[in-house]
C-alpha cells in the first residue's frame, strides 16, 4: 500500500463492530480499540504491518455516502481482544466528509464498519524475510508507528524475552504528549534491549524535554547520521544497506527527508516507479521500504535536479 486514503463509497455500510475503547491523547489523537462481531477462524488473521479499512455512514449525506479508510493495525497479530488502531483527527481535510472527523464525534460503544480482511505488504515476511540479520531502523512520523508497535508487539507476544537488539524504532511528533506508546517502549528498552529513541520538532514550548529534537528524518540528514551511527556501534560511514535495512511509515515530508539521503548512500528503494526512474536494476535487492500516509507523490520524480542527487552509486 504506498498510499493510505480515504474512499467514499456509495451504499451505507452494514456495522459488524464496536469501539471497545477510546484513549484520548490529546484532542486531535487517540487509540481505538474495536471489536469486531466476528473474527476470521483461523490465527493469526493478520501480519504485523498490514492494514484495515475501516469505515462509516456519513449521517449528513445518508442513506447513499459512506466514507472508508485503511488504517494501520497497531496489536500484536497473536494478541487476543479488540483490535488497536492509532489515530489522527485531520485538522486541514481535504474532502468534504473526512472519515477521522466522522470518527471524532464516536465514544466508547459505538458501531462502526470494520473490514476483516488484512492487506498490504509493509511486514518483515513481505519485505526481507524473517532470517534477515541486518539492523532494522524503523522511522515514524506521528501516527506512523502503528504497524512498527505491532511489529515489536508481536515479538514479544511470541517471547517475552527476546532480544530485540537489532531493532531501532525512531518515533517523531511534535509535542512529547503526541509520543505514543513511549512508556512501553521505554520498558521494551530495559527488558527486551529495544534502541528506541523519540524526537520533537517543537521543543520550545515543552522545556522539560531532554531527548532528541527535530523531525525524525533529521536523524539521517549529514550532522546526525554520524551521531545514530555511533549509538548503533556501526563504524564511521557504516550505516549502510550490507548492515542496515530501513522501515518508513508516514506522511511525504518525512519519506522524502529519509529516502533522499539514505538512497545516495546505496540504500535501494522497493517502489519500482522510484527504482525505475534513479535507474536500478531489477534484480537490485531492496534495502529501504516505506508506507506512505499521504496521497501526494513521494518523491518528484520529474525533479531532474533531485534524481541527479539522489542517484545510485
Amino acid at each position: 500500500m504506498l498510499a493510505v486514503s480515504q474512499r467514499v463509497v456509495s451504499h451505507g455500510l452494514s456495522y459488524n463492530a464496536t469501539i471497545a475503547e477510546r484513549v484520548d491523547l490529546t484532542d486531535t489523537l487517540s487509540i481505538f480499540r474495536i471489536a469486531p462481531d466476528r473474527l476470521p477462524q483461523h490465527r493469526p488473521w493478520f501480519t504485523a504491518g498490514q492494514y484495515c479499512l475501516l469505515g462509516l455512514n456519513d449521517p449528513q449525506h445518508l442513506p447513499q455516502s459512506t466514507v472508508c479508510r485503511p488504517m494501520s493495525i497497531a496489536s500484536a497479530p497473536e494478541a487476543e481482544g479488540p483490535i488497536e488502531f492509532y489515530i489522527r483527527r485531520v485538522e486541514t481535510p481535504r474532502t468534504p466528509n473526512p472519515f477521522t472527523h466522522l470518527l471524532w464525534t464516536r465514544k466508547r460503544g459505538a458501531r462502526l464498519y470494520l473490514r476483516t480482511v488484512a492487506a498490504g505488504v509493509f511486514t518483515i515476511e513481505d519485505t526481507i524475510g524473517v532470517s534477515d540479520t541486518r539492523l532494522r531502523v524503523l522511522v515514524a512520523a506521528g501516527t506512523g508507528i502503528a504497524p512498527f508497535i505491532s511489529m515489536i508487539r508481536s515479538e514479544i507476544a511470541r517471547n517475552r524475552a527476546v532480544d530485540l537488539s537489532k531493532w531501532v524504532l525512531l518515533h517523531g511528533a511534535s509535542y512529547p504528549s503526541e509520543l505514543g506508546y513511549r512508556q512501553e517502549l521505554l520498558r521494551y528498552s530495559e527488558t527486551n534491549h529495544l534502541k528506541y529513541w523519540a524526537s520533537i520538532s517543537r521543543p520550545a514550548a515543552q522545556m522539560a524535554w531532554c531527548g532528541d529534537t527535530g523531525r525524525v528524518e533529521s536523524f539521517f540528514g549529514p550532522e546526525r547520521l554520524a551521531e545514530l551511527e555511533r549509538r548503533l556501534g556501526l563504524p564511521a560511514q557504516g550505516f549502510k544497506p550490507d548492515k542496515v535495512v530501513v522501515f518508513v511509515c508516514g506522511l511525504r515530508g518525512t519519506l522524502e527527508g529519509t529516502l533522499v539521503p539514505l538512497i545516495a548512500r546505496g540504500f535501494v528503494p522497493n517502489v519500482k516507479v522510484i527504482r525505475d526512474a534513479l535507474g536500478v536494476a531489477a534484480p537490485a535487492q531492496g534495502s529501504l521500504f516505506f508506507e506512505n500516509y499521504d496521497t501526494e507523490p513521494v518523491m518528484l520524480l520529474n525533479d531532474a535536479s533531485l534524481l541527479r542527487a539522489v542517484r545510485l552509486p
